[in-house]
């Protein structure tokens, strides 16, 4: 018994959806993890300070990482007293289980000392006509999202200008495409974290941009440069930016355990952080 105890006191913080919606974007797959939809992750009253974040999962756009990018995530938020919405977004068919379509060869690595490679920001590996019309589809489904979350603000305690996104991985893209698609204030975010999640699209950034929050490994080919080069697309516009380039660290890039001996673990508590200083979060 006492082992039991101790096995799952061990376990790590785990939040389950209080709500699923169907966005308006969705094509009614028979499959329920296949469709576009969030799933709504509240806090208690108690801590509830009515932010609210849209967790786009990472995936290569073939799949969701929705256990490491959603529910553990959206624990921590609930923490913070902060509400989290899993995105469930378009994605390409699956090919041979998922794999890279045959003939398509990534391109060479970009290491961080090069974000000239990347104009606009576009840090795409592979630009096909089927890749990016599954782009744009997710990033309606993104916008789709703030509007809901908007909607249904009151219902549940949320400030209405208090929405903003966290993408992680191809997430990153997926939330930067659906800013560069907004097209009024009712499907636009308050605010963008990307976490190793560069742009997949030429970005066009205006002084009004939402302030921006990047954060990535120094050693991720491509999309640390490619992060560098989103960075210089907002400071250039002079819209509010903030990059955290991490030098040491290894493995998935997700919610860490904060052992302290490495650098790259503290980004969660960064972006709390960056949060309460922008005045998302008291």
């Amino acid at each position: 018994m006492k082992r039991i105890l101790f096995i799952l006191l061990s376990l790590p913080f785990v939040s389950w959806a209080q709500t699923r919606c169907f966005l308006p974007t969705d094509n009614a797959s028979t499959d329920e993890n296949a469709r576009a939809a969030i799933e709504v992750y509240l806090p208690s009253a108690e801590k509830a300070n009515g932010c609210a974040v849209i967790l786009c999962p990472g995936g290569a756009m073939r799949w969701l990482s929705w256990e490491s990018d959603v529910v553990k995530m959206a624990a921590f938020l609930n923490e913070q007293g902060i509400a989290a919405i899993g995105l469930r977004y378009h994605l390409m068919p699956k090919v041979d289980g998922g794999s890279m379509p045959q003939g398509l060869k990534m391109p060479p690595m970009v290491d961080v000392t090069h974000p000239d490679h990347f104009p606009q920001a576009d840090a795409n590996p592979m630009h096909t006509s089927a890749g990016d019309s599954i782009l744009r589809l997710a990033a309606m489904d993104a916008r789709a999202a703030v509007r809901m979350v908007r909607q249904h603000a009151q219902e549940w305690h949320i400030h209405p200008d208090k929405i903003g996104y966290l993408g992680f991985s191809a997430g990153g893209g997926v939330a930067l495409a659906a800013l560069m698609g907004a097209a009024n204030l009712q499907e636009r975010p308050d605010f963008i974290c990307t976490n190793f999640g560069p742009s997949l699209m030429p970005v066009t950034v205006t002084a009004d941009a939402p302030p921006l929050l990047i954060m990535t490994r120094a050693d991720h080919p491509n999309v640390a440069a490619g992060l560098v080069a989103l960075f210089m697309e907002w400071k250039k516009a002079g819209a509010n930016a903030e990059l955290h380039i991490y030098g040491d660290g290894n493995g998935p890039y997700e919610l860490l355990p904060q052992t302290g001996t490495t650098t790259t673990e503290s980004w969660s508590a960064q972006m709390i952080l960056w949060l309460k200083s922008k005045g998302f979060v008291k």
